[in-house]
């Protein structure tokens, strides 16, 4: 089976986009990452990519509102799947359109709880510790027009302890994170997703 060609979009640290790299380099994806690209120029995950020797770019979304240059670069690389780890910008409606299905993000809750506007970063983990609830986690999904929306693929569950605080949930489910990021990545390069309106199978 022929590799994919992977982009993967970041805002930080990039510790995301370093299992992904891992996990290529481990042969466990079968996939290349092609191009990483940051909306923020000091983000440490552009210096992660330029050590593995990955092509990487910041775009100022302050100057890009329609995401054409986005969408420019996907083409030119050839790009089979977008994977935003971390990415704390919104995509332009033509982006997801055109990407539909091909589109994948992780977000540190349990979709559809703790998710949406506004919910992001450790803000997520500041309600849930806020809420009480005894059970978070993280999801992998695709993205649509809609924040947090689009059809579920993986999630994992992880305890909310009494003494957990909002930076210690934190840490908890970034292992988690990681762990149903890479294996997304690799169901997706295997050609073991099918998606069915909302609902996701994953083929044997």
């Amino acid at each position: 089976m022929p590799k994919k060609s992977i982009a993967v979009l970041i805002s930080g640290s990039g510790t995301n986009l370093q299992a992904l790299i891992n996990g290529v380099n481990n042969k466990i994806i079968n996939g290349e990452i092609k191009i990483v690209i940051s909306n923020k120029e000091e983000a440490y995950g552009l210096e992660r990519a330029e050590k593995e020797g990955i092509k990487n770019i910041y775009l100022d979304d302050k100057k890009e509102k329609d995401d054409k240059d986005l969408l420019n670069l996907f083409k030119n690389e050839n790009i089979d799947l977008i994977v935003l780890a971390g990415y704390l910008k919104i995509l332009s409606k033509d982006l997801v359109s055109t990407y539909r299905n091909k589109l994948i993000n992780i977000h540190p809750s349990l979709i559809p709880s703790f998710c949406g506007k506004n919910y992001y970063g450790l803000k997520v983990h500041q309600e849930v510790v806020k809420y009480g609830v005894k059970i978070s986690g993280a999801t992998t999904h695709f993205v649509n027009e809609e924040t947090d929306e689009g059809p579920i693929i993986l999630q994992k569950s992880i305890e909310v302890n009494y003494e957990d605080t909002a930076e210690s949930l934190q840490k908890k489910v970034l292992k988690i994170e990681h762990e149903i990021l890479v294996k997304t990545v690799m169901l997706f390069c295997e050609d073991r997703i099918k998606v069915t309106g909302r609902k996701v199978k994953i083929l044997r």
